[in-house]
């Protein structure tokens, strides 16, 4: 995040602490409900401090929580056992609540009838989604799919700019939301934007990007440089250094990747395309894995069909890959030139045919 930008969001979020520390206190909330197990302990957490601030035990089918919290606090409720997505949202705004933990309907205010709508309507989106997937249903219909489960979530900013409604998915709108236009939203004077929660995800989101940009500049670094030597083992366990491969007078991709990373195997036709198209035009790729389990590395390099050179210590992210190149993320590579010095770095898609075409003409 440029350096400008981050100050202004601290500065923000100081202005927030501010606001907030004003709000009124003690507000009366009465929640019942049914839909749990009788005898199910049922917790009441307000999410913008974490702090479990009631608990009920469902008799007979039912509960109730009855306190004070803060103004416009947005509560939690789940069952013991069943964290997060088990979760139902409220906000703590005086009017009485009346749900149903078993068909996620819900009475009380305007507000709160409208978050849990929301809810409903954002879940059924992500479960298509979901579902697509499992079907394997074709790119196009899971892509559509995507498309509308993000428009879901735009519409949550667009459509509450004068309500707190949004704070309540402030961090499925960090995931699903373009980043121009949630940037805007957090700039902006909209409502949500002022509550704790809100201040919360703003501040642990602003600390993640300076340490991703962070880690990435480190990452960076390396580009331009002389490759540092490495050893590990192959298929059959013989010991190979990296040097055997690279610094010989061949273009070599050093590809970062694993059996188990879902990404990775997204990523791999690319790596295929690349390597059949140039691998008889001065052209090498030594794919160093982050697994542990050999039978089933050994398996994603024949199914996945990777007919090139595999390393692997078999230790994870303790591999001493991810030490000597900065790897804290994967899939990743390295470029590196005829002579052994870095060229580029995490080519990703059509980057890479494209970078080799230049290289390789």
């Amino acid at each position: 995040m440029h350096y400008m930008k981050r100050k202004a969001i601290f500065a923000s979020l100081t202005a927030i602490a501010a606001f907030c520390a004003c709000a009124p206190k003690g507000t009366t909330y009465n929640i019942t409900g049914n839909g749990a197990p009788t005898g199910a302990t049922l917790f009441l957490t307000d999410l913008a401090t974490d702090a479990k601030i009631d608990s009920a035990v469902v008799a007979d089918g039912t509960f109730a929580f009855n306190g004070k919290a803060d103004k416009d606090a947005l509560l939690a409720i789940s069952v013991q056992g069943n964290p997060g997505p088990q979760q139902t949202l409220l906000f703590n705004d005086g009017t009485p609540v009346s749900l149903s933990l078993e068909d996620n309907t819900l009475q009380g205010s305007e507000l709160n009838e409208k978050l849990n709508a929301t809810r409903n309507k954002t879940t059924e989106a992500y479960m298509k989604v979901m579902k697509l997937m499992g079907e394997e249903a074709p790119e196009e219909e899971i892509d559509d799919a995507i498309e509308k489960l993000g428009e879901c979530y735009e519409s949550i900013i667009d459509d509450n700019k004068d309500n707190i409604l949004p704070a309540a998915f402030l961090p499925m709108l960090y995931q699903l939301v373009e980043e121009e236009k949630l940037e805007e939203a957090i700039e902006s004077d909209d409502a949500f934007v002022k509550h704790p929660y809100s201040q919360k995800i703003i501040s642990k989101q602003a600390e993640r990007k300076a340490r991703q940009e962070a880690a990435e500049a480190k990452k960076q670094a390396f580009i331009g440089k002389q490759f540092s030597d490495l050893e590990e083992a192959d298929v059959d366990g013989n010991m190979h250094k990296l040097s055997e491969y690279v610094g010989k007078g061949k273009w070599v991709l050093v590809d970062f990747w694993a059996s188990w990373c879902g990404p990775c195997k997204a990523e791999m036709p690319y790596v295929t395309e690349a390597y059949n198209k140039f691998k008889n035009k001065n052209f090498q790729i030594v794919g160093l894995s982050f697994d542990r389990d050999k039978d089933k590395w050994v398996e994603a390099i024949n199914t996945w069909g990777m007919p090139w050179i595999h390393l692997s210590d078999l230790k994870g992210w303790q591999t001493v890959a991810s030490d000597v190149y900065g790897v804290n993320s994967i899939p990743d590579n390295l470029l590196i030139d005829p002579d052994g010095k870095i060229v580029a770095r995490c080519l990703r898609g059509n980057d890479l045919a494209e970078k080799l075409e230049e290289v390789l003409k």
